[in-house]
């Protein structure tokens, strides 16, 4: 599975993207979440508010149980504002 990260969600990774394979678990966005945050203490604080975290799967806006699989790419990143 491919996953980005983009602003303070990045910043506090320490990481743009990266490569993993998931657990058979791991069958959405929530699951991946909770996965990520057993690998590392700066997933747990990046995802500490996961209200402030907005995830889109291939490319389209999504939900936290829209399914996913290896095969995806998932990106998170704060809500945009415009201006």
């Amino acid at each position: 599975m491919k996953i980005k990260y983009f602003a303070w969600v990045a910043e506090i990774i320490d990481k743009r993207e990266e490569e993993i394979k998931v657990p058979d678990h791991v069958i959405d966005v929530n699951t991946l979440i909770n996965f990520l945050c057993t690998m590392d203490e700066r997933y747990e604080a990046a995802f500490a508010n996961r209200k402030q975290i907005k995830f889109a799967i291939n490319q389209k806006l999504s939900r936290s149980n829209a399914k996913i699989t290896n095969n995806d790419e998932v990106a998170f990143f704060p809500p945009m504002t415009g201006g």
